[in-house]
């Protein structure tokens, strides 16, 4: 019976998930436009050509400088507003609802109102005399920046939700014993949710190299291919260019990244013996 309810899941994974991850290997391997009838098997001619395109080596470059500044600004802001809510007992939901808004408002409406203030006529940017999107040097940053304002929030909720399951008895003894709040977050808190620290730098890392959608609305991947990451050249080589073949290995490359960090994620957790 378990498995009659179980059925339409697994029909809709099968034929959402299953099947086009495998036709996707399959046609990295090919030269197809993604609307012809016919794939001509061309063999690992699209991942040696991978590394000589300066478009995929700057999307992989980009996507790397991507991943570490997600791994240390929002995770940075995140722990320091969880732990600050955590000690406060006023407010701390008013304040958790505020910051988790942006998360669950729609990426178009998000990048749309922060283009608006970012626009160098008559936004930010004519008070600075920048264009945050328009400037090659400063575009993926502010995109980050965009980003990050509407994914923080989460960081905090879920920081919260850890931190508030260590033993209160851990700090009335640290308290007791002297030591300040921030010692007390660094002897106690983080060791306290290393597990879930662990697990959403884990996420971190494969959401950076899924990332599309606030890129694509502010930028799409410009100016000058500034902004690209691999999910844009994926993109606009299946859809623009119409190299489904080409993008097909893309995409394997970046499912490849994930699994090894997945990968590694695991056997450092076993190793570890962390429970989440």
């Amino acid at each position: 019976m378990g498995w009659v309810f179980m059925l339409p899941l697994v029909i809709v994974n099968l034929f959402v998930v299953l099947i086009p991850s495998v036709l996707s290997i399959v046609y990295s391997f090919t030269d197809w436009s993604g609307i012809s009838t016919r794939a001509r098997f061309v063999g690992l001619q699209n991942y040696t050509t991978l590394f000589r395109d300066p478009e995929f080596v700057q999307g992989l470059l980009h996507n790397i400088l991507w991943t570490v500044f997600f791994l240390i600004v929002p995770m940075a802001m995140g722990l320091f507003g969880a732990f600050a809510l955590s000690r406060i007992r006023r407010f701390r939901l008013l304040f958790r609802t505020l910051y988790f808004i942006p998360y669950i408002v729609a990426s178009v409406v998000n990048a749309s109102i922060w283009r608006s203030i970012l626009d160098p006529d008559s936004g930010v940017g004519s008070l600075l005399h920048i264009n945050p999107l328009g400037d090659t040097h400063l575009a993926l940053w502010s995109v980050a920046f965009v980003n990050n304002w509407a994914w923080w929030g989460f960081l905090v909720v879920v920081f919260l939700a850890a931190m508030q399951g260590i033993d209160p008895a851990l700090y009335e003894a640290a308290q007791m014993d002297g030591a300040s709040p921030f010692r007390q977050f660094f002897s106690i808190t983080l060791p306290g949710i290393r597990p879930t620290f662990a697990f959403l730098g884990l996420m971190t890392i494969i959401w950076s190299f899924l990332a599309f959608d606030y890129v694509y609305i502010l930028t799409q991947g410009g100016p000058a291919g500034s902004t690209d990451l691999l999910s844009t050249v994926l993109y606009r080589d299946a859809f623009s260019n119409l190299q489904a073949g080409y993008s097909s290995a893309i995409g394997v490359v970046m499912a490849l990244i994930s699994t090894l960090v997945v990968t590694v994620y695991l056997v450092v957790r076993r190793v570890r013996k962390w429970e989440i």
